[in-house]
């Protein structure tokens, strides 16, 4: 799995990005088969954005989740994420 994290008038912080990586790593644990993934770290004046491209076999998903915090604003992107997961797999599981 390849997790490129980037931000849009924000600094990467190590701290930002090792919160990013555990959150990713916790997906992955739900399916093996993620090659990509792009994080995406955005501050608008009060509103932090957290967006991401996760490229898996078969599908690429999209979510963003917004909040005043980064860290709650990753942590929604990543249960946004979860259920698309969750979802795209029921889809595939008798095929």
């Amino acid at each position: 799995m390849q997790l490129t994290v980037s931000g849009h008038h924000i600094e990467i912080t190590d701290a930002l990005r090792e919160h990013v990586s555990e959150k990713f790593e916790k997906l992955q644990r739900h399916i093996e088969h993620i090659t990509n993934i792009d994080v995406t770290l955005v501050v608008e004046k009060a509103t932090h954005k957290a967006e991401a491209n996760l490229h898996i076999s078969g599908a690429d998903l999209f979510a963003s989740a917004e909040n005043e915090d980064m860290y709650a604003a990753i942590d929604a992107l990543t249960e946004k994420l979860d259920r698309q997961i969750s979802k795209h797999k029921g889809k595939h599981r008798g095929h």
